[in-house]
């Protein structure tokens, strides 16, 4: 078993931390239902391991036990990103910077971390709890964006999905403009 498998087992078990990645971070472990059928072109398995209440999936890619498995978002609206080189990553860039699809439609880091926190003033205190309590290392917002668009650069193209029909174009990066 990997580390990643050890971290997923006790985010399924323990619904404290469950419920904590599920709001604000939208990492639900209960949605893991994928709106349709996903391949990659490398051919590699995709694993949907949580959801989104927009409808959108997140999977670890590659065979289960493998060394490197990073973490795919693909949305219900035919996009995708890599968002994390492995599981620690990508969860700890959603605990830090839980509304980090918003950074694709134009949003500065200062602007979503000013609104959540007008919604959610408790936040930076929960956040670094659930770091704590995963085991996880702090980073900054910044650090988190940094590393979600250095991650982001290498989707394509062994990472960029599409339905298994062939009448269906792969689909669209989330960051398309990410510097490789």
């Amino acid at each position: 078993m990997t580390a990643s498998d050890d971290l997923i087992r006790r985010i399924e078990q323990e619904p404290s931390l469950a419920t904590a990645l599920a709001w604000p971070g939208d990492f639900d472990v209960e949605r893991r239902d994928p709106i349709e059928e996903l391949a990659l072109p490398t051919r590699n398995p995709l694993h949907p391991i949580a959801g989104c209440g927009a409808g959108g999936t997140y999977y670890l890619c590659g065979e289960a036990g493998a060394e490197e498995r990073p973490v795919l978002y693909a949305d219900s609206e035919g996009q995708a990103t890599l968002i994390g080189a492995d599981l620690f990553e990508a969860i700890t860039l959603i605990v830090v910077l839980p509304l980090w699809r918003d950074l694709a439609k134009g949003f500065t880091i200062s602007e979503l971390g000013s609104d959540l926190r007008a919604d959610h003033p408790d936040f930076d205190a929960e956040r670094d709890r659930l770091l704590y309590a995963l085991g996880l290392t702090s980073i900054s917002e910044e650090e988190a964006a940094a590393r979600l668009l250095a991650v982001a650069a290498r989707t394509a193209p062994d990472y960029v999905p599409r339905v298994p029909d062939d009448n269906h174009l792969p689909y669209e990066l989330l960051f398309p403009n990410s510097p490789a």
